[in-house]
Parts: C-alpha cells; sequence; structure tokens
C-alpha cells in the first residue's frame, strides 16, 4: 500500500499518479484540484478544498488531513451527536491519528450504547408469495399474476424484527470503515465486534446523498447518536468506482457540513432552544424568497418565537478573506433578512481572518453582521466563544421581538 498524506487547502506539489490514480481521484473526490505541475512530467499538483478522509485508489492510499487538529474535528462531530454526553466519549486520539482512525472508535462507543439493550425490534411490510394465508392476500396482485387460480397466494403481512433501517444504517456504515485498510489492529477488531451483533441484518446499499433517516420517537431514541454519525459515514463515503483496472473507495467528511451541524447544536444548546424553535436549513419552514413562491430559501441558522422569525443567519466553513467578506455571502443573507423581514442577520465564519462587525446595506438600512468561531482552542474555549455568539443573537432576537428572548 502506497501512502499518500494530503492536507485541506494545502497544495501538495509535484505527485507522481498514474493516469488511473489521477482520473479515480477525479471522480472520488470532486472537489480536489488536480493540476500538471509545471515542468514535471507525470507529476501534479494536488489542492484538496473542505472534504478530508481517507480514498483508497488501487494501491494508493490517500489521506486528506483537516487542517484543524484531529482532536478538535472529533470533538466537533462528538458534540454534534449528543450535546449532553459528548464529555463521556473515551476515544483518545494518538498524535499521528489520521481522521478516520479517530473516528471509529466514536462510532464503536455510540453503537455498543445503542445496544446495550439489545437490537431494536420494529414492524416491516413485507410481500411474499405462498400457500396459506398470512397477513392479507394483494387481491389485485393475485388477479393479475394468476386469474382463476387459487393457489399459490400472493400476500402481504407486517413482520417484526431487527432487520429494520436504524440496524441496516449501522452495518452499513460497520461495512464501509471496514473496506478500508486501518492501521490500528484494535479499530478493525472493533468493527467486526459490531458486525457480529447485526448478523440478522441484511445489507443494504445505502447511495451518498441519499441516505435515510429514521423517524425518531422515544422508542428509537436511544439509536439516535449512533444512526446520526453512520448517516455522516455513509453520506460521505465515496462510491465504488472502476477506472480501468483500479478500483476506487473511500469515506469522505465534508468540513462545511461538520461546522454548520456543530454551530446549529452548540448556539440550541447554549439559546436553550428546541429543533423546531431553532431549525437546521429551515427544516419543515418552506422558507421563500419571492411572493410567487418559485426560489426557496434554507438558512442554516434560524430562531422561532410564537411562530415568528426573531433570527437569521448563515454558517461559512470557508475563510473570510483579508480583503473582506465574500460578497455572495453577503447577498445570500441580505436575501434571508429581506424574506424574512428582519433588520438584522448574521453570518458565522470558523477562523476567518476578516475582524467582526458589520456591514449596513444602503437605502435598506439592514446589519449584516460577521462574527467568527476559532476552533483552535480547546472544547472549554470553543464552548465559550458559541456562549458568546449567542449572547449576540439573544441580543439581535430580542432587538425584533422588543422582548427576552
Amino acid at each position: 500500500m502506497r501512502p499518500l498524506r494530503l492536507t485541506e487547502y494545502t497544495t501538495s506539489y509535484g505527485v507522481e499518479l498514474s493516469s488511473e490514480e489521477r482520473d479515480g481521484l477525479r471522480s472520488v473526490v470532486k472537489s480536489l484540484t488536480i493540476t500538471p505541475s509545471a515542468g514535471d512530467d507525470g507529476g501534479f499538483d494536488l489542492t484538496p478544498a473542505a472534504t478530508v478522509g481517507v480514498v483508497r485508489i488501487g494501491d494508493l492510499q490517500v489521506e486528506i488531513a483537516p487542517r484543524l487538529p484531529v482532536e478538535r474535528v472529533l470533538f466537533l462531530v462528538s458534540y454534534a451527536l449528543d450535546p449532553k454526553k459528548w464529555m463521556s466519549d473515551p476515544t483518545a486520539v494518538a498524535p499521528d491519528a489520521h481522521l478516520l482512525e479517530a473516528v471509529v472508535p466514536t462510532f464503536v462507543h455510540h453503537v455498543n450504547g445503542a445496544l446495550r439493550r439489545g437490537l431494536l425490534h420494529g414492524y416491516r411490510t413485507l410481500e411474499e408469495t405462498g400457500t396459506t394465508v398470512r397477513g392479507r392476500i394483494r387481491l389485485s396482485d393475485q388477479l393479475r399474476a394468476r386469474p382463476g387460480q387459487h393457489l399459490p397466494l400472493e400476500l402481504v403481512h407486517d413482520d417484526f424484527t431487527a432487520d429494520i433501517v436504524e440496524n441496516q444504517l449501522l452495518l452499513a456504515a460497520t461495512e464501509r470503515l471496514l473496506r478500508l485498510r486501518l492501521r490500528n489492529a484494535e479499530s478493525r477488531s472493533s468493527l467486526l465486534g459490531v458486525r457480529a451483533q447485526l448478523t440478522t441484518v441484511s445489507q443494504v446499499a445505502f447511495a451518498p446523498g441519499r441516505v435515510p433517516e429514521p423517524r425518531w420517537t422515544r422508542l428509537n431514541g436511544r439509536y439516535r447518536p449512533a444512526v446520526t454519525l453512520a448517516r455522516l459515514i455513509l453520506d460521505g463515503a465515496a462510491l465504488d468506482i472502476s477506472e480501468g483496472a483500479v478500483q476506487a473507495t473511500g469515506v469522505l467528511f465534508d468540513m462545511a457540513a461538520v461546522f454548520e451541524n456543530f454551530v446549529v447544536h452548540a448556539l440550541r444548546e447554549s439559546l436553550g432552544a428546541t429543533a423546531r424553535a431553532f431549525p437546521q436549513g429551515g427544516a419543515g419552514l418552506k422558507l421563500r424568497l419571492d411572493e410567487e413562491g418559485n426560489i426557496p430559501l434554507k438558512p442554516d441558522l434560524s430562531w422561532w418565537l410564537d411562530g415568528e422569525c426573531v433570527f437569521v443567519g448563515d454558517c461559512k466553513y470557508k475563510r473570510a478573506v483579508v480583503e473582506g467578506v465574500p460578497n455572495a455571502d453577503l447577498y445570500q443573507l441580505l436575501a434571508y433578512t429581506t424574506a424574512l423581514d428582519l433588520e438584522d442577520g448574521l453570518l458565522v465564519y470558523a477562523a476567518g481572518e476578516h475582524p467582526s462587525g458589520a456591514h449596513t446595506v444602503k437605502h435598506a438600512g439592514k446589519r449584516l453582521q460577521v462574527a467568527t468561531l476559532d476552533l483552535a482552542g480547546d472544547p472549554g474555549a470553543v464552548l465559550a466563544e458559541i456562549d458568546a455568539l449567542a449572547l449576540q443573537v439573544r441580543g439581535l432576537a430580542r432587538a425584533r421581538s422588543g422582548r427576552a428572548a
């Protein structure tokens, strides 16, 4: 196995790649910029964006490391999974561990917690053909398949089983991680232990970007942290592809999504707001910019009191450059404040060079505020910054509602 280590937003020069490896990387890591090296035949300059993780292309294993320390990324992920219990996560990260090696113990920890009381069971509707009635006869299918015949019967029934989507997601994420060559033998052994607990569950291939989310109730709530991390792993799973004779596979994480998830959950926790009052991406609100309802809006952050929006904001993982905030971000925030009839909006950047401040829009009077969140400190320092950010959000909400938020 030939290792190659890249770092988020950092160019590696003169990397030797075969044409199959180059094409495989382009197919799997679509945000990776690959350009021929000047004066170096066969060499390429590689610049990853905000996608980090591990990809295997034939015998080449590529690690894309985050700019942040791995333990800090793990904190962001763990906190978003469960703000109440993240400190109980026992994972200790070795200094040279890559992100995937750090994620595995966290995943196993949450899965074992979910399975401590045994596999969750639920009802699943099954259709089958049989000679004795079980459940109900599918009359339309029976008449279409066997007009005038009594047997066999087309049946449908509800089966109480462990082979439900929650367990299928856990197994699929486990298999995805096992497909990569983990350096840590203990990590692989712990994943095999998880697999052994899921032997009655079907293997289902979930396509990245179309991974289902269960409907959460008190019955399956104990599974939520484990399934949420499983969905993150599966959503970041690079498709298994073939470029000629070269196989490509991997697990990738979008740091922009990791940052957004953390900010949303941490602000909710600091504000004492529910997911319904402080939705992510405008979930369930069907917000529109225009009167005709043709242009959807999905702000990362919004706060609703008594059915009225009192705050709106957006999370931006990419750096705020020294010359000023990228105009597109401000235009987007202006659209949110206009559609929601708010005087102020907030952009939250990760570790940007742009100082906190505000831009007042000509003729409209709207104030587009900018805040940066330094993720380089220890968890206590990061959460202290979140609390300060929550105070700013409360101030904006109070100004809007005319009452204490």
